[in-house]
């Protein structure tokens, strides 16, 4: 005999969790089938363990998708001043950080017993249970039944909240994109996304720079963001990369600003100013020793800037303003923060997260085809989506 709830949500993230809160605030008996062995991993590995809960400026432009328009439903209906509004209410303190990012003042594990907190607070009840291993999901005339190695539970409505398929070490996986093609939902290419890129052929000698990190402005394809680069030993990574890594594609360069401050025709300047200064010496004063030292290699402009010709110094100036890489490839899921694609929003109701030709069936987070920026913006969709689908359930 099945146990029998309002609503079943698979999976214990941020997004499982948020709904189920605030379908318990509806009066709803709500049941969370959660794989791991605890709820919230995720949430309380990010922001370094102090968790970058929301972005105070998240907005439909700093989110992809195949339906860049999906989002703003959702996003308008629950907005990062209202999850901040909730954390003030726990006493949980806060700060900003740069470009509007909001983490705890302490501790990532804060976030999670809020979450926890908001589900036993009534009038309704949500069930949580961990360490479920989903082994069928069929719908019937009522709605849906999930099958466990613990039991089989029913619902009317059924939310896939399991996530994609980066950091499989924390148990990651398909199952939602298994589940939605089950029922019929056509599934966008899922690909690494905030993650760090890997280079070859002739750019391993910038593999020599690992630990080295600079402010530069990063472009791929028509996206451009200006934070911090960082050389690994595998390639490049650093918030710039990471953000541009969401709209790269292989076989597509990144061309990086090294010096994103530096004047129009700043070289010819120098020229005229400092005519026995070097492009070596000038790169050291604005960049790291050794990263400036191996570009004045690469650049092959030698002695006195006052008997180097003005065609070689603009050549320069352009090359460190749009220099290319051409990365072979990406540290993959075991390094990405989130994953691209999922479940496709032609499928879906924007304002309920319900998929249309299965009535009863909702996706929310990261399973669905949205892909924040880095910076607190998954959360926020997290969030966002969650609540979407709970006036519904």
């Amino acid at each position: 005999m099945a146990e029998t709830f309002d609503a079943i949500i698979l999976g214990g993230g941020a997004a499982g969790l948020f709904c189920a809160a605030t379908v318990v605030q509806r009066g709803r008996h709500v049941l969370v089938l959660e794989k791991g062995e605890r709820v919230g991993a995720k949430i309380l590995i990010s922001g370094g363990g102090r968790c970058n809960f929301t972005n105070i400026g998240a907005g439909p432009a700093n989110y992809l998708s195949a339906n860049p328009h999906f989002c703003k439903s959702a996003l308008s209906r629950y907005t990062p001043r209202d999850f901040l509004d909730l954390v003030e209410r726990h006493g949980i303190a806060w700060h900003e950080k740069t470009l509007g990012q909001l983490f705890c003042d302490g501790s990532a594990r804060q976030i999670v017993d809020m979450l926890l907190a908001e589900c036993a607070a009534g009038p309704g009840m949500a069930d949580i249970r961990c360490q479920q291993d989903i082994a069928a999901v069929t719908p019937d005339e009522a709605g849906f039944h999930v099958t466990t190695q613990h039991g089989v539970f029913a619902a009317p409505k059924l939310v896939i909240a399991t996530g994609g398929l980066s950091i499989p070490k924390m148990g990651a996986s398909d199952f939602a994109y298994r589940l939605a093609r089950q029922f019929g939902l056509k599934v966008v290419e899922p690909r690494p996304a905030l993650v760090p890129l890997t280079l070859g052929g002739e750019e391993v000698l910038f593999r020599e720079l690992s630990g080295v990190a600079a402010p530069v402005e990063a472009r791929a394809n028509k996206a451009a963001f200006r934070e911090a680069a960082l050389f690994t030993h595998r390639g490049l990574s650093g918030p710039a990369i990471l953000q541009v890594s969401s709209y790269w594609k292989p076989g597509d360069p990144v061309e990086v600003n090294l010096l994103p401050d530096a004047a129009p025709d700043w070289l010819l300047a120098a020229k005229r100013a400092r005519p026995s200064a070097t492009l070596r010496s000038l790169l050291r004063e604005a960049l790291p020793q050794r990263l400036a030292d191996v570009l004045a290699d690469q650049l092959g402009v030698s002695g006195d800037l006052g008997n180097v010709p003005d065609k070689a110094l603009r050549a320069a100036q352009e090359r460190l303003a749009r220099w290319r890489f051409h990365p072979n490839g990406t540290e993959g899921y075991a390094k990405a923060e989130v994953t691209a694609g999922g479940i496709s929003t032609a499928g879906l109701s924007s304002q309920t997260m319900e998929a249309r030709r299965v009535p009863g069936l909702f996706a929310i987070g990261e399973a669905v085809d949205v892909t924040g920026w880095l910076g607190g913006y998954n959360f926020q969709w997290a969030w966002a989506s969650g609540f979407a689908a709970a006036q519904a359930l």
